[in-house]
């Protein structure tokens, strides 16, 4: 077995450990703190007590079954059927999560990568143009576009499309939802898919690429003022070839590892996004799941966020080894 396997092994087996740690400390605290008989006892009218204790039995949300009891009943479903357990409502919190996860990807992956790109791409052309007119105007908009919360900045874009839509005297973008084809030709999907992510994809972009782009412009300037960047410069090296094969490498690997490590953070942190534009992702559905005493759910939206910090984890060694040779995967 090559070396390299052997450590992704040790780190899966390692950080897989630490998920089962984290979402079974989760599943006790929101046991502790959630409680679902409330959902029953406030209903009008309210239902009789035989029947609100069997509700809660079967969803396993009964508080007067010990919590113990109710976990490895629980971890049971999750091991052995891959069961993640039902809503007080009597949903299934698996089909309600992989519903939301598709959703949540078709909104947030395009919005991560373009982030990723145009703003550490700024940050590169920034740095290397540091006091210049350039730095002072990206920096400027930068500055502004930080400190503009995210519902405004969404609804100052809703109002602008809405404005578009009325000029152009068509509906050329949509602003609620995901989706509204119901037919079976896959351009028009595609085409109604575009119409109604773009706006949703335009704001995340944006915000994302206002922190790539300054934290990039700070980690490459740092490289660029280093002892090893003025050594290549005096071996005979142009400032941009000394930038380009060295200083830019390494000012990535932080980079890298904010990206690989903000997986989760992106498919449970757009709230707002989601909330503005009518979409119904993971963000949306954490905050419904907290408010509605929804044990199982909060604890299946934690799981679903370390597994996405174990990705996480290992692309940003993976990144790290490949912008560094001197880091060695052993």
């Amino acid at each position: 077995m090559s070396s390299f396997l052997l450590y992704v092994l040790k780190r899966v087996a390692g950080y897989a450990v630490m998920i089962v740690v984290a979402t079974s400390l989760t599943y006790f605290l929101a046991s502790a703190f959630l409680n679902p008989r409330s959902n029953y006892e406030s209903k009008t009218p309210r239902p009789p007590q035989e029947s609100i204790e069997r509700s809660l039995d079967e969803a396993n949300l009964n508080d007067k079954t010990p919590v113990v009891e109710r976990y490895l009943r629980w971890a049971e479903g999750v091991v052995t059927r891959g069961d993640l357990g039902i809503t007080p409502t009597g949903d299934s919190v698996g089909r309600i999560i992989s519903v939301r996860m598709v959703v949540s990807a078709q909104l947030l992956i395009a919005s991560t990568v373009l982030s990723v790109l145009i703003g550490v791409a700024l940050g590169v052309y920034t740095a290397q143009r540091q006091y210049a007119w350039q730095d002072r105007v990206t920096g400027a908009f930068a500055s502004v576009l930080m400190v503009i919360p995210t519902v405004v900045f969404a609804i100052l874009v809703v109002f602008v499309a809405i404005e578009i839509n009325q000029l152009v005297g068509a509906r050329i973008f949509f602003v609620t939802g995901m989706s509204s084809y119901d037919g079976g030709n896959p351009l028009l999907w595609l085409v109604d898919l575009v119409q109604h992510i773009f706006l949703p994809t335009l704001v995340l972009t944006v915000l994302g690429a206002v922190g790539y782009h300054l934290g990039q412009r700070t980690y490459l300037l740092d490289e660029m003022h280093a002892d090893y960047v003025r050594t290549a410069r005096a071996k005979g090296l142009t400032r941009r070839q000394a930038v380009r094969r060295h200083a830019l490498r390494a000012s990535l690997i932080p980079t890298a590892v904010s990206v690989a490590f903000s997986i989760a953070s992106v498919f449970t942190g757009a709230v707002m996004t989601e909330k503005v534009f009518g979409i119904h992702g993971m963000g949306e559905y954490f905050i419904n799941a907290v408010n509605g005493n929804d044990i199982n759910g909060v604890v299946a939206v934690a799981a679903f966020g370390g597994v996405c910090t174990l990705v996480g984890a290992l692309l940003a060694d993976l990144f790290a080894a490949a912008l560094d040779p001197r880091i060695k995967m052993s």
